[in-house]
C-alpha cells in the first residue's frame, strides 16, 4: 500500500464518525473562491461585452469577414454575428477559457500550501475533488454562455432580425435560424469540456507547474493541426476538436446530423474519461508535503493511456460506421453540394431582380467538377477544384452555366469564387429595382457531409 492510498483511507477512517461537510458548502466556498480571482472576472466581464461590441462594429462597417464562416451575411442578418463569433471562439477563446478556470483549479492549492487546511475543514478528498471540479464547470458554463448571448445582441442590434442563408443556400427564418445558432452552442459544449477535463487532470498530475495551466490550449493545438492534415474522415471524427467544425452540418436542409452526434459523443467520453482519471490521480496522491510538483511517469500513465485507448475505440468504431474510407470528399458530394446551394442561391437572386420565381425542380440544377484541370483525380481537399453548373430555366430551350472555382478544406467546407458568365456570377454586386446589392451567387460557402449516413 503507497503512502497516497494509506492518506486517503486514514482520512475516510477518521471521517467515518465524524459530521462531514456538504458538497453544496464546498461547492459555494470554492465558486467565491474562483469569482473572486481578478482574471475570472475580467473573463466574465470580457465574454459577455466583447463579442456584442465586435459584433455591432464589423456590421456597421463596409469591409465584412468574407474569409470566416457567415461572415459575408452580418449585413444581412443579425443571426451570422454569433456563428462568426463561434468559428473564432472554437480556435482561441474556449481552449483558453479552459486553461485558466480548469487548468488552475487545483494547481492553486499547490502553489499556496492549502491542501492540508482544507482537507482537514472538508474531511474527505473526495468532495473535495467533486466540489473543484463543480465550481470550474460552474465558471466555464458561464464564461460560454456569454459569447452567444452577447454576439446575438450585438448582430441583432446592428442588422435586426432577419432570414440567415445556410450553407446549402436555403433561407432560415429568425425562428429557424435562433434554434440553429442556440443548437450549434450547444454542440460545441462537448469539446469544450473535454478540454475543461484535460485542465483539471493536467492541475492535479502537474501541481504547480506550469505546464498543466498550459495543457489544454497545447492539446487543442495539437488537435487543430491535425484536422489541418489530410486523415482519413474516420479518424478526424474521433478527434473531440472535430465539434468545433461540425456544427455546420446544423445549416444545411437537411441536417448533416451524423458528424455532429459523432464528434458530440466522442467529445463527451473524453470529458469523462480525463476527469476520471484525475479524479484517481487525486484520490492516490500524498498531501503530507508542502506542494506537488507532478507524479511522472505515474500522472502520464493514468492522464494519457485512457486518452489513447478511448482515440483508438473510436477510431474503430467510426471506421466502421463510415461506409467508404478516406477523407469523405469525393466527386460526387461536391457536385451535389454545389449544385444545391447554386440552385437555392440563385432563387435568392431571382427574388432580388423581381424575376419570375422558379423552383429547385423546374431548375433541374446539376454540377460537373474536377480536380487540377482533370489531371488529379476528383477527390480530397485541395484548391484546384472547378465546377460547371448547369441549369434550365421554364420556357428557355439552351441551359445555363456558370463557372466556380473551390477550395475544399479538409473538414468539408468549402468555398466556391464565381468565374462567369458576368451577368451571373462575375460581379460582386447586382442591380436591383432598390439599388445596388451583393450578388448571392459570386461567392458562397458550403459543406460536404464527411459520413455518408448524414445526407438523409
Amino acid at each position: 500500500m503507497t503512502a497516497a492510498a494509506a492518506d486517503v483511507r486514514t482520512a475516510d477512517v477518521r471521517t467515518a464518525g465524524a459530521r462531514r461537510v456538504p458538497v453544496v458548502r464546498v461547492y459555494r466556498f470554492e465558486l467565491v473562491k474562483l469569482v473572486s480571482q481578478w482574471r475570472i472576472r475580467l473573463l466574465l466581464l470580457a465574454c459577455w461585452t466583447v463579442p456584442g461590441l465586435f459584433v455591432a462594429a464589423v456590421g456597421r462597417q463596409g469591409p465584412l469577414p468574407v474569409d470566416t464562416l457567415f461572415g459575408r451575411w452580418m449585413h444581412a442578418t443579425g443571426w451570422a454575428g454569433p456563428l462568426v463569433v463561434l468559428g473564432f471562439a472554437g480556435t482561441w477563446v474556449l481552449p483558453l477559457l479552459a486553461c485558466v478556470v480548469a487548468g488552475d483549479v487545483f494547481a492553486s492549492e499547490d502553489r499556496l500550501g492549502t491542501w492540508r487546511h482544507l482537507l482537514v475543514a472538508v474531511r474527505s478528498p473526495r468532495r473535495v475533488f467533486a466540489a473543484k471540479a463543480l465550481a470550474g464547470l460552474t465558471v466555464v458554463l458561464l464564461l460560454v454562455a456569454g459569447l452567444p448571448c452577447s454576439g446575438t445582441a450585438g448582430g441583432i442590434a446592428s442588422a435586426g432580425d432577419r432570414p440567415l442563408v445556410g450553407l446549402d443556400g436555403h433561407l432560415l427564418a429568425p425562428a429557424d435560424a435562433a434554434g440553429a445558432v442556440l443548437l450549434a452552442w450547444v454542440c460545441v459544449l462537448a469539446p469544450t469540456l473535454a478540454l475543461a477535463a484535460v485542465g483539471l487532470l493536467g492541475s492535479v498530475a502537474l501541481g504547480r507547474s506550469p505546464t498543466g495551466l498550459l495543457l489544454p490550449a497545447l492539446v487543442a493545438l495539437a488537435m487543430q493541426l491535425a484536422q489541418m492534415l489530410p486523415l482519413p474522415a474516420a479518424v478526424r471524427l474521433a478527434l473531440p476538436g472535430y465539434a468545433f467544425t461540425a456544427w455546420n452540418g446544423l445549416f444545411t436542409s437537411p441536417v448533416q446530423a451524423g458528424p455532429v452526434l459523432v464528434s458530440t459523443a466522442v467529445g463527451l467520453g473524453w470529458a469523462v474519461a480525463a476527469t476520471a482519471s484525475a479524479h484517481l490521480l487525486f484520490l492516490r496522491r500524498d498531501f503530507t508535503g508542502p506542494a506537488h510538483d507532478g507524479t511522472g511517469l505515474r500522472a502520464a500513465a493514468v492522464g494519457l493511456l485512457p486518452a489513447a485507448g478511448l482515440a483508438a475505440l473510436t477510431v474503430a468504431a467510426v471506421t466502421a460506421a463510415v461506409p467508404s474510407p478516406g477523407s469523405g470528399i469525393g466527386r460526387e458530394e461536391v457536385e451535389r453540394s454545389v449544385a444545391t446551394a447554386f440552385a437555392h442561391l440563385y432563387r435568392l437572386q431571382t427574388g432580388q431582380l423581381n424575376r419570375p420565381d422558379v423552383t429547385e425542380a423546374q431548375l433541374r440544377t446539376a454540377a460537373a467538377c474536377t480536380r487540377g484541370g482533370g489531371r488529379t483525380a476528383a477527390r480530397g481537399p485541395g484548391n484546384d477544384w472547378r465546377c460547371v453548373v448547369t441549369w434550365h430555366l421554364p420556357g428557355a430551350e439552351a441551359a445555363g452555366t456558370a463557372v466556380y472555382q473551390l477550395d475544399v478544406t479538409s473538414d468539408g467546407r468549402f468555398v466556391a469564387d464565381g468565374d462567369g458568365p458576368k451577368e451571373v456570377n462575375g460581379c460582386f454586386l447586382v442591380r436591383t429595382p432598390a439599388g445596388d446589392a451583393p450578388n448571392p451567387l459570386w461567392q458562397f460557402d458550403g459543406t460536404v457531409g464527411l459520413l455518408r449516413l448524414s445526407k438523409g
